[in-house]
């Protein structure tokens, strides 16, 4: 395995907050060695920077399950606490519309409720 191969392989786990295997393939090599050995590793932001870039760009494409999975690892590697998730849905929506807005906002609130429940650092 090269360095940059697992280079982004650690950084996915601490961006997803689970173990990555490597895998076969052109998709997953562009998207290990490129996008996250590569631009996740960049210096400038910070991965919860990073993190609310990404929230905002998923929000506004409607893609609330990505948000759910991104949400739960904000929260799990505590870039962002319950209150913090809550102030983003409120913001996004205002850029993005109600309709998305709200898919967000289910989304997060789903979230934040699974990591009260496990007793996760809730707020």
């Amino acid at each position: 395995m090269t360095d940059n191969r697992r280079r982004g392989l650690d950084m996915m786990r601490l961006v997803y907050g689970w173990e990555m295997t490597d895998q076969p393939g052109e998709f997953f090599a562009q998207t290990v060695d490129h996008l996250f050995a590569e631009i996740w590793t960049r210096p400038g932001l910070s991965l919860r920077d990073r993190r609310l870039l990404l929230l905002g760009a998923i929000t506004a494409q409607g893609l609330d399950e990505i948000a759910t999975i991104q949400a739960t690892a904000a929260l799990h590697n505590e870039e962002l606490d319950a209150d913090q998730l809550r102030e983003a849905v409120l913001f996004l929506t205002h850029y993005v519309g109600w309709p998305l807005g709200t898919k967000l906002f289910t989304a997060v609130e789903k979230v934040i409720a699974k990591h009260e429940k496990a007793g996760e650092n809730g707020s």
